[in-house]
Formats: structure tokens, C-alpha cells, sequence
């Protein structure tokens, strides 16, 4: 503002909020919202990095799970930090089970290493490396974690991210936004990779904290030992015959065929053996001539669900404390349709519906 000789009565007028607010944000009061942040960059020409100073260790840390082909700006961290710091209230209103976190001490990609933290977890979670890893062990992690999930139906197009981990780390609590509306195949990575974020904290956001999630994810849904099963009776099979024995065990694991034929890869590689048959382009060829049901199908009929619906999975398929919370958070403060928008980032008219529910 000093180099554009601008007053702070400006600059609001700019952007269209009162000067205490704008002296609000100065003193550290208060934290602009994601639409005041993105007014603020462009009024100011400016990026998010020289808005915000990032280097405030209670500062929000976000890791998003993006759709192929898009692009993180700074728009995305913006919105995402504003979020994080309107979910702050709710905090105070969430269950206590700090004492019960698991920590990956030595998150590193190498093949042995990755294989010795999937047993390890695999056998904390009481189940073998053969073993369907199911979606309860998952979710009963986060709780356990202190991490709690917020499931979103944000559509199946339009969207950068399908998943966001936003950290508290003031509060020491983490939120993990699943999108729902994504195809069931690829849900189960998505939240083994997150729970990978709540195991790891002081790599998310980080792209080595990227790299170790899905390599974790991987090796945890479809370990060494079920990888090299399905590299025996796939190898030596004509294409077809091959594809027709992983997707076999994608199904069984209910998992990708791209992710089982990850990880047999893997296995090869690190065994010295040959691979197989088989590249990436053909399964991705084969995977993508199938649509496949998504989460809110499999979930919701008809779609979209009412309220009080979506409520009611959230808590009971998800063990998600976070409309709980709300709940409270809507009786005990009052606060309006416009907070729950912000904080699950949907349009109006669903937050209004979300808050009546929330405040019967």
C-alpha cells in the first residue's frame, strides 16, 4: 500500500469490505476469506506467497490430491488456508484421541523400507499381507489419528483437487475432504494416500510427502507379498491372459488395475525379474473403456441425497465427527448458512439446506 501511496480506506474501498477490516487482517485480528484473499492478489497485483507470511508456524498446511492435468495456483493454497482457518472454532467441539497416533518415523520410497511400513501398519491393523485391507480399517484410522474426514460431493468435473488434507498444526488436528463423486476404483487409493499425510505430518504439503504418499498407498493396498502372487500366474500369459489375471486381483482388492499392475512392477524391478508383458498405455486403454459407478452412486439413491441424508453417512460411513461439531457449532453460536459454506466449500443453496438440517 506505502509503494501505491494507497490509505487503508483505499484499499478496502478496492475490495469492497470496511477500513477495520482491513485493519483487522494487518493487526493479525482476523484472516481474510478465500474470495476477500483472491480480491486482495489481484487488487495488489500480488501472489499468496507475498500476501501471506507463510513462515507462521500455525499457519495451515495443505496437500491437495489434484485431478490429472490440473494446476495448483494460488488461488487453490488461498482458499484452502482460508478454509483452515475457519475451521479453527470447530476444533474445541471434536473428540480428543491424541494419545493413540500411529507415526511413520522414516518415510522413504525405497522398495525394502516402504515393504517394512506396510507389515508394520498392516500388523498394528491386525490383518496379514495377503488380506483385503477394507475401507473400515481406513477410516478407523483417521479417528484414531486425530484426523477427521469430511466427505463433499463436489461433481465429477470442474474441480482441482478430488481430495484435500488441510493440517491444523496450532490445533494438532487435520481434516481430509473426500470427494464422493469419483469413481469407486480409485476412492480406495485416494484415502490410503491421505491416511499416508496423517502418518507422515511434517512431510504434507511437500512434494516428498507427495511421493511417499502414493507409494505408500500402493504398497499398503496391494503389498509385496499379494504383488508377487499375482506376478506368477500373470507372467509368461499372452496380453490378454495377463490383464484378465490382475484385474482379477484388482477386483478382489477392490483397487485399480492400474494400481495392481503398479505394484507388480515394483516387485519385478526389485526382484531382478523381467516385467511383464504389458505397458502402462494398455492399461490405462483398457481401465478407461469402462466408466464405472462412483462413491455417491454406490452411496446415495436418488442422487443428489437430501441433507439430512448426506449427514447421516457422513457420521455413520465415515465415522466423521465433523457434522457433529457443526451441529454444535450452528445451536451453540449461531452461526449462519454463509460459515458452512465456507468451511465445505459448496454453493449456497446446499449450505442453506446443510444448516437447516444442522439447526432442527
Amino acid at each position: 500500500m506505502q509503494e501505491r501511496g494507497w490509505t487503508q480506506a483505499h484499499l478496502a474501498q478496492q475490495i469492497g469490505v470496511s477500513s477495520q477490516t482491513v485493519t483487522n487482517w494487518l493487526k493479525g485480528r482476523d484472516f481474510p476469506r478465500p474470495n476477500a484473499l483472491l480480491k486482495l492478489a489481484v487488487t495488489l497485483g500480488l501472489g499468496f506467497e507475498k500476501l501471506v507470511d507463510t513462515g507462521d508456524p500455525t499457519e495451515p498446511v495443505i496437500a491437495f490430491r489434484k485431478k490429472a492435468g490440473t494446476k495448483t495456483t494460488d488461488h487453490h493454497i488461498s482458499k484452502a488456508r482460508g478454509m483452515g482457518h475457519l475451521l479453527k472454532p470447530l476444533v474445541p467441539l471434536l473428540p480428543d484421541t491424541r494419545p493413540l497416533r500411529t507415526l511413520i518415523t522414516s518415510p522413504v520410497c525405497e522398495y525394502g523400507q516402504l515393504r517394512k511400513a506396510v507389515e508394520q501398519t498392516r500388523a498394528e491393523l491386525g490383518i496379514g499381507q495377503h488380506a483385503v485391507l477394507s475401507y473400515s480399517h481406513l477410516i478407523g484410522q483417521f479417528l484414531r489419528n486425530a484426523a477427521i474426514l469430511v466427505p463433499v460431493l463436489w461433481g465429477k468435473k470442474d474441480r482441482h483437487e478430488n481430495a484435500l488434507h488441510i493440517r491444523l498444526p496450532e490445533e494438532d488436528v487435520t481434516f481430509v475432504y473426500l470427494n464422493l463423486d469419483v469413481r469407486l476404483e480409485d476412492f480406495k487409493f485416494w484415502i490410503a494416500h491421505e491416511l499416508a499425510h496423517v502418518y507422515t505430518p511434517e512431510l504434507a504439503g511437500t512434494d516428498e510427502g507427495e511421493d511417499f504418499a502414493d507409494a505408500f498407498a500402493g504398497a499398503l493396498l496391494f503389498p509385496h507379498e499379494c504383488a508377487e502372487a499375482a506376478y506368477r500366474e500373470a507372467v509368461g500369459k499372452p496380453r490378454s491372459g495377463l490383464i484378465t489375471a490382475l484385474t482379477r486381483y484388482a477386483h478382489q482388492h477392490q483397487v485399480s488395475l492400474n494400481t495392481v499392475h503398479q505394484q507388480v512392477k515394483r516387485y519385478a524391478k526389485n526382484a531382478g525379474l523381467p516385467l511383464l508383458s504389458v505397458e502402462d498405455r494398455t492399461i490405462h486403454q483398457v481401465r478407461n473403456r469402462g466408466t464405472g459407478a462412483t462413491v455417491s452412486e454406490a452411496l446415495f439413491d436418488p442422487l443428489p441425497p437430501d441433507a439430512k441424508k448426506y449427514i447421516s453417512v457422513a457420521s455413520s460411513v465415515f465415522q466423521s465427527e465433523f457434522f457433529i461439531a457443526l451441529e454444535r457449532l450452528v445451536k451453540e453460536r449461531g452461526v449462519g448458512a454463509g460459515y458452512v459454506q465456507q468451511v465445505l466449500d459448496v454453493p449456497l443453496k446446499d449450505s442453506v439446506s446443510i444448516h437447516r438440517a444442522l439447526a432442527v
